[in-house]
């Protein structure tokens, strides 16, 4: 069976979100932006593995999407998250760089996917 890269990287996104909600919640007495960070940085990889038994096409690309504005909100609560000091710069830099990966891995599974309908059906109007 085929590795899948996007569901892998999604849940190893999904523990490193849940370690850092323990480290700012913990450590840094954060509660508040941490809660939006876990829901939605988790979130991702939940929308994936939805996606697997997607019921059509559509509802497969319709749950990457969710996924995708989930990681592109994540990315905003780290950045917010770097800009009231609660990450430092390398702790910002090395969940985000996995983050803006996971989003652009997204992206194009979604544009693929996209792509692929769209060629099924011009073959079926030009064999119409």
């Amino acid at each position: 069976m085929k590795e899948n890269i996007v569901k892998n990287k999604t849940f190893d996104f999904a523990i490193r979100v849940v370690k850092l909600y323990q480290y700012l919640s913990n450590d840094k007495k954060e509660f508040i932006l941490s809660k939006q960070l876990i829901r939605s940085g988790t979130s991702i990889g939940a929308m994936v593995r939805e996606a697997e038994h997607a019921e059509s096409k559509s509802d497969f690309i319709h749950k990457f999407a969710i996924a995708q504005k989930e990681a592109n909100e994540t990315i905003y609560w780290l950045e917010l998250l770097k800009s009231t000091n609660f990450l430092n710069e390398k702790e910002f830099e090395n969940i985000s760089n996995d983050a803006i990966e996971i989003l652009k891995l997204i992206t194009s599974i979604i544009k693929t996917t996209k792509n692929q309908i769209n060629s099924k059906r011009s073959q079926k109007l030009t064999t119409n």
